[in-house]
């Protein structure tokens, strides 16, 4: 359950984060609400997560994730420019989240 709502937080964030950008700097009704909405949506799913994991673990987990998410979206859905430098530095990302959160394991600080 605690990865289902940590899970379901990342992806209230995502689409508010995509929302945003649909409203073009809040000039567009709809968009700008569901900014607000689902932003909230997925703070508050986060702080319920948050109850089950340690701050740091979500975290890193939410801002990955998150960063990954964002990213795929603009250079799919708004058809922004990519490069091969910019998707290793997504996944550089990605492994850093990975190494953060295994560390616990390796010096057992779960």
């Amino acid at each position: 359950m605690k990865w289902l709502l940590l899970l379901l937080g990342i992806l209230a964030e995502l689409i508010g984060s995509t929302c945003m950008k649909m409203s073009q700097g809040f000039t567009k009704l709809y968009p700008s609400i569901f900014t607000f909405v689902f932003w909230a949506i997925g703070l508050t799913v986060f702080l319920f997560a948050l109850k089950n994991f340690d701050l740091s673990f979500a975290y890193a987990i939410w801002a990955g994730l998150g960063i990954m998410g964002v990213s795929i979206i603009g250079m799919v859905y708004f058809k922004e420019p990519y490069s091969t430098l910019k998707i290793i530095s997504i996944l550089i990302i990605v492994a850093g989240v990975i190494l953060l959160n295994i560390s616990d394991i390796i010096f057992n600080k779960n």
